[in-house]
């Protein structure tokens, strides 16, 4: 992707299940669990790079005694800073007694994050500042060990100010709006009630308040609260809480839009993001980790029982395509595969602009990220190369001869690095024009391997989101080595929504292919398209959210995407550009073949899993037409 999207975040979970003295007798440390979560947010570091924060919990602390947890950093490196300053206090112990590093009780009686419950976040802010404040995890404080939550998630709700307004039917006073702090205090309030319950039934049975806190914390029914937390929620989580006295569940949303994944055996339980994180940590093969079912949560007890109970009935499953092509890192073997087969399907696309014209082609891709989609390209052009060898082969027949077969086997796609991104320019300038000449030159490119005038050129992308690093740097660039044409590739499709549950995606003037749909009706007269639209939008503004239709739709329907690709061409081609430039998305059909199990396609169709979305679509729009430069959610 060269435009930067901030996107989902990333989050780990650990809860060892035996004592400290099994992992120190067996690995040699009693931070087996700290040591396995760093190296969980590390293999995640791509999930979020706006901060990062961690949180444990000791089991069986006595009244008095510390036992949650925390650390945040928002720093320029902040898992690295959230874990120095943890293994810094350890080193000063080792310094100072270096035999108190085997002494797990002294250890958990004296230091943090020597527990058996482990939480790990990773942020990219899509709102809100990366102040340390509006980091995860964040805490729900309470005396009573059963009531102390801790939470953090992947998530984006588009009916924040719907479940405010509920908090406040509660007799709640929220000092936040945020979604998170909204999600904090709604399952914390039926945490509250739930330990109500049960309290008086037991107070009812005779029981003291002491001898109520331990059985309060066997019997809290996790699947309850969340079931009765969530019943107004609109968006797409994945969240992790721990609870003061040694619970902790992972509940994933109902359309399975945001990812989770999870792996137990008799010493460890882990939940993550990205399923090749708990591959590498643990060494173990990928048929052992199960991914979360959408509407369930994993809950595990404090004396370490664990199950997968639904606490929503599941919708269709929508899981964000965006994931697999893009986001999560390309290391999962599926994943992987998805991506070959995303680049192969551009294939005849990319063959049919270059008029099969592979001698006079280089085919090359931007950025890194896309090449394991090149490499599905790359043997898919091989397989085609492959095709017409033995058909000039089988012509020639007995007029075969070395000379020709020479000829015959040197055809091959002309696969070669065309740009390379440069170290991070510092764009601070204040003169526009200086800053737009340094943004120019992001990537450097390889000189003498183009045919002036003669050459066409291919570069492929993971997706084409705004067009402003093409526009600005890369078609600029790659122009001055003289291809005849360059031909911009996309495995992604035409981008023409925003997003609302999760990715940095929220207003619709960023995206050059609604930009395209827009210029196109004003070409064609078609204006009062624009108008009506506006005006449709503004009547749903009241309604319902399960009334609310996707009128953005009707901007897009007078023209093929084929032509709403021209125009992005046109709109990319900026002055002093020599080379005809063309434009090739992925097809929607295309892309549900290629990720058959992950089809949440919203940005490209309009099609939203959740009611909010069309709310939050329409209300994109209306902030387009009245320039408001705001998020819609």
């Amino acid at each position: 992707m060269s435009d930067l999207i901030k996107h989902e975040c990333g989050i780990a979970l650990i809860r060892l299940l035996k004592p400290l003295e099994y992992y120190l007798a067996k690995y040699g440390t009693c931070f087996y669990g700290l040591n396995k979560l760093h190296l969980l947010m590390q293999k995640q570091h791509n999930r979020g790079q706006d901060g990062a924060g961690i949180a444990g919990i000791k089991l069986g602390m006595k009244p008095g005694e510390n036992y949650i947890s925390r650390n945040r950093s928002n720093s320029e490196s902040p898992i690295k800073d959230i874990f120095n300053q943890v293994y810094d206090t350890i080193s000063k112990v080792k310094n100072e007694n270096a035999n108190r590093l085997n002494d797990p009780q002294w250890l958990k009686n004296n230091l943090d994050f020597t527990g058996e419950v482990f939480l790990g976040h990773l942020r990219y802010g899509t709102f809100g500042q990366n102040e340390i404040g509006n980091l995860h995890p964040v805490i729900r404080a309470n005396n009573w060990k059963t009531r102390n939550l801790v939470l953090a998630g992947n998530f984006n709700l588009t009916n924040v100010e719907e479940l405010f307004n509920k908090l406040v039917e509660y007799g709640q006073y929220p000092v936040e709006t945020s979604d998170t702090i909204t999600i904090l205090e709604k399952i914390g309030h039926f945490l509250d009630e739930e330990n109500e319950r049960l309290y008086q039934q037991l107070k009812k049975e005779g029981f003291s308040k002491s001898e109520s806190t331990e059985k309060i914390a066997n019997d809290l029914d996790i699947q309850k609260i969340l079931s009765r937390s969530s019943a107004n929620w609109d968006g797409g989580y994945t969240i992790v809480g721990l609870l003061g006295h040694g619970d902790a569940f992972v509940m994933r949303d109902i359309n399975g839009i945001r990812p989770a994944y999870y792996y137990l055996d008799d010493e460890i339980i882990v939940a993550t993001s990205e399923r090749p994180a708990i591959q590498t940590a643990f060494n173990v093969p990928v048929d052992k980790i199960k991914e979360l079912k959408p509407g369930h949560v994993l809950i595990i007890k404090k004396n370490g029982k664990t199950a997968e109970h639904l606490y929503k009935n599941p919708s269709e499953k929508k899981s964000c395509s965006f994931e697999r092509i893009y986001f999560s890192r390309g290391t999962d073997s599926e994943i992987y595969k998805e991506r070959k087969k995303l680049g192969k399907l551009l294939a005849p696309s990319i063959l049919e602009a270059i008029d099969y014209d592979l001698e006079n082609t280089v085919f090359s891709y931007i950025p890194n990220t896309a090449a394991v989609a090149f490499r599905g390209l790359a043997e898919e052009l091989d397989q085609f190369c492959n095709t017409v060898k033995k058909d000039k082969i089988i012509q020639l027949g007995e007029k075969l001869s070395h000379e020709e077969l020479d000829k015959i086997f040197k055809i091959r796609p002309r696969i070669e690095k065309i740009a390379v991104k440069d170290i991070k320019l510092r764009t601070f300038i204040t003169q526009d024009t200086q800053r737009d000449d340094l943004v120019g030159h992001v990537y450097d490119v390889t000189y003498g391997i183009i045919k002036k005038g003669i050459d066409s050129l291919v570069v492929l992308d993971d997706s084409i989101v705004r067009g402003t690093t093409l526009k600005q740097s890369i078609i600029r660039i790659l122009d001055r080595l003289g291809p005849k044409r360059i031909i911009v590739a996309s495995s992604a499709p035409q981008i023409r929504y925003p997003d609302c549950y999760g990715i940095d995606m929220a207003k619709l003037n960023d995206f050059i292919a609604f930009r395209a749909g827009i210029e196109l009706l004003k070409d064609t007269n078609q204006q009062d398209i624009i108008n009506a639209v506006y005006r449709k939008c503004k009547d749903q503004v009241d309604k319902p959210i399960e009334e609310i239709i996707n009128h953005v739709k009707e901007i897009y329907k007078p023209f093929t995407a084929e032509q709403i690709s021209c125009k992005i061409a046109e709109m990319l081609t900026g002055p002093n550009i020599n080379s005809d430039i063309k434009i090739i998305y992925q097809t929607i059909e295309d892309l549900h073949e290629a990720l058959p199990d992950h089809s949440g396609d919203w940005y490209f169709t309009g099609n939203y899993p959740t009611p909010g979305g069309n709310k939050v679509v329409n209300k994109s729009f209306i902030n387009y037409i009245e320039g408001k430069n705001v998020r819609a959610y």
